[in-house]
């Protein structure tokens, strides 16, 4: 949700942009965004939007209407970035030149709608319609025709534990973020990869949240690398891909010495709703899938199982289903590489004793039941390279468990899909592609809400 403010003594508008922007000189990002025609004139107890923005760069050839027309779709939206870059409506643009885009949305006014109930969705307090009206040249604040196109200042705010320290909304569709949170003890990221359009669209979209790998080198950059975006385009969805830790194997553990590493609580009580607060999405069970490679295979089954009412679709490519086989072959490989690249010497379940109840909370074969009623996707290679030590012993245990897994859906007649296809521990495009016209399928469809 955007972030709003009430003005209070002593106030300018300088020094709120300084506050909440660390550039006195956004105060006029501010005034455009609040309907405020004279930035030195505000009084206490005024009510003000505090919307995001993308600074750009000017290229040859670019126009304020051009500009307008490529970010809002609107090319008559153009005195919007002209108030809040200090320029005036007419006045052209050089090459070089820096310019503020306030971000927004366009909503289209539905029968019952009134400006109230889009301030209250909006920004969460029914007083600021007013500011609506005023931004949209409305005379009345309790008249609005259905069809009417609103222009919504919008944005990205901290909450639900998260402070944000860095963020890129630049490129049309990767947005990224970067957290301040106690429940890790560094910030981590999180890329955003929204649907062509999201800008100007006024759509809600379900949400994919995606989860990387274990190793060194994994982090949330991981599926942008193996290509995200090509396998993403002209699919109606948002998807989510957070840092999960080299070895945090998306859990709180049961110790660390290198300070928090809660990526469990990171994920779900965090990132989680702060998405939702955040962007055009469907707060429901309907509205949200996890997948995962690897160990972000084992992170989407196990959260799904673990918490209920949070997503109507799981998938797990090459992630490992079962704890406990093979003499708890898969926990020892997590307690070994969290000790060695996660927690300094800490472990996710406990050594030389495991915490019992933990291991068996998170183990897919030991949760049937909670998989009921959602769509279940898997996948499994069936020839490792008898040469690579690891792909041969990761894999091998990834279909076994999987194999396991599925036999027990099968006999509590829990309906899924799986695929045993040739090759090793390694991630599939192919069968990504085929999951995410399964995901899309089961889930809420975008819409206007």
């Amino acid at each position: 949700m955007v972030g709003t403010h009430t003005v209070a003594a002593g106030e300018t508008l300088s020094a709120l942009a300084l506050r909440f922007y660390a550039d006195a000189e956004l105060h006029r990002l501010i005034a455009t965004a609040s309907g405020i025609t004279d930035p030195d004139a505000i009084r206490v107890g005024q009510q003000l939007i505090v919307p995001d923005f993308t600074r750009y760069t000017v290229r040859a050839g670019d126009t304020l209407p051009g500009l307008a027309s490529r970010f809002y779709d609107d090319p008559s939206l153009s005195p919007l970035i002209a108030t809040a870059s200090g320029m005036t409506e007419l006045e052209a643009v050089d090459v070089e030149q820096h310019l503020i885009v306030p971000d927004l949305t366009r909503y289209t006014v539905r029968a019952g709608d009134t400006l109230s109930g889009l301030a209250s969705r909006f920004y969460g307090d029914v007083s600021f319609s007013p500011l609506i009206a005023t931004v949209n040249g409305i005379a009345d604040p309790d008249i609005v025709d259905a069809g009417t196109m609103l222009t919504i200042f919008v944005g990205r705010s901290d909450g639900f534990g998260l402070t944000i320290v860095d963020s890129n909304e630049d490129d049309p569709r990767m947005w990224y973020y970067r957290f301040q949170t106690q429940a890790i003890g560094w910030n981590p990221r999180v890329n955003v990869l929204l649907p062509d359009g999201y800008r100007t669209s006024g759509l809600s979209y379900p949400v994919l949240y995606l989860f990387h790998g274990g190793g060194v080198d994994q982090d949330f950059r991981a599926f942008d690398f193996l290509g995200i975006r090509d396998l993403t385009a002209g699919k109606p969805i948002i998807v989510v891909m957070p840092d999960g830790g080299h070895a945090g194997w998306y859990s709180n553990p049961v110790n660390s010495f290198v300070g928090p590493r809660n990526w469990e609580t990171f994920h779900i009580a965090q990132l989680l709703p702060w998405m939702d607060a955040n962007f055009r999405t469907f707060a429901e069970y309907d509205g949200r899938a996890v997948s995962g490679f690897s160990m972000g295979g084992f992170g989407a089954l196990k959260y799904t199982a673990k918490y209920s009412g949070h997503f109507a679709s799981v998938s797990s490519h090459s992630g490992p289903a079962s704890l406990r086989r093979d003499f708890g072959l898969v926990v020892h490989w997590a307690n070994l590489s969290s000790a060695a690249v996660e927690l300094g010497g800490g472990t996710v379940y406990g050594a030389p004793f495991w915490n019992q109840a933990r291991v068996t909370a998170d183990n897919p074969v030991q949760r049937v039941d909670s998989y009921r009623n959602r769509r279940i996707f898997l996948v499994a290679g069936t020839s490792p390279s008898p040469v690579d030590w690891f792909d041969s012993v990761n894999e091998s245990e990834v279909l076994a468990g999987q194999r396991e897994f599925r036999a027990r859906l099968g006999d509590a007649g829990i309906p899924h899909e799986a695929h045993e296809v040739p090759g090793g521990h390694v991630f599939r495009p192919e069968m990504f592609t085929i999951d995410l016209d399964g995901i899309i399928s089961r889930l809420r469809p975008a819409a206007s809400v």
